[in-house]
């Protein structure tokens, strides 16, 4: 008789998170971060909160947690089990890199550095796409703001095919003073706009740079703009007037390639 084994049961998502990194209810919540479990961004009803519940959240923020207070219809649209007690975290898929572990990265390859900051880029597969292209191309590393921004979730590691597990992330709480922090460690900041003066095949990437890339839908922030040492356009033959945000940076990543070759 032919012997049979068992079929192995699926492991289940770590400390109560779901596929999709979904923690709901306060004491999936606590355990989540006792078990020092990465949380990208955590949801609080909106005008009800506790004080058990807020100091569960305060945990989070120390934690580097971004929290959103939001109204019970949100909440419920993404609950799975229907009992979010007011509470739904959602787990970053690794943790956030520093700004310095990103230079160092660079130090340590001996090679100028190249970083791509992302302005408020919400949709997390474009996030996920600049990250796989970013990995590719031999950048040394992503940065994004820790507001109005797509984190490390699931949703971005699987667009990013795996790119997250191999280039560090960083999130920082403000970029304009970031990018100021990157002139004084010797980068160039070049932002890709449409009406850029400098044609992007005039732009010198070959030495220390990071390129922004601005938002989906309007771009970098005035401010983000206005830091920039070099506003870079990419010249367009067709009718339309602008690219996906993914697609931007791909163009501008290998342009950099191509400089340093």
């Amino acid at each position: 008789m032919k012997e049979t084994y068992p079929r192995p049961r699926p492991k289940r998502p770590q400390d109560g998170a779901s596929a999709d990194g979904i923690i709901e209810g306060r004491n999936a919540v606590a355990e989540a971060l006792r078990a020092g479990t990465p949380i990208d961004k955590v949801f609080l009803l909106k005008g009800e909160v506790d004080l058990p519940l807020r100091q569960l959240a305060n945990q989070a923020r120390q934690q580097g947690a971004v929290l959103a207070e939001v109204d019970r219809h949100k909440l419920d649209a993404m609950s799975r089990t229907h009992a979010h007690q007011g509470i739904i975290a959602v787990a970053a898929v690794r943790e956030y890199a520093s700004v310095e572990d990103l230079l160092q990265a660079a130090r340590d390859r001996g090679e100028p550095p190249l970083l791509v900051v992302c302005d408020e880029l919400s949709d997390p597969h474009n996030l996920g796409a600049v990250i796989r292209t970013a990995e590719c191309a031999g950048a040394h590393g992503v940065i994004i703001p820790k507001r109005r921004s797509a984190g490390l979730t699931a949703v971005v590691a699987k667009t990013s095919a795996g790119a997250v597990s191999h280039l560090p992330v960083a999130r920082v709480a403000n970029l304009p003073s970031l990018l100021k922090q990157l002139k004084k460690e010797g980068l160039w900041i070049f932002g890709a706009a449409a009406d850029g003066p400098v044609s992007l095949y005039e732009a010198d990437l070959k030495g220390p740079a990071a390129i922004v890339i601005g938002s989906e839908g309007s771009g970098m922030s005035r401010l983000v703009a206005e830091t920039c040492d070099v506003l870079v356009r990419i010249p367009m033959k067709g009718k339309l007037n602008s690219l996906n945000a993914s697609a931007a940076a791909a163009i501008l990543l290998y342009e950099a390639v191509r400089q340093r070759l």
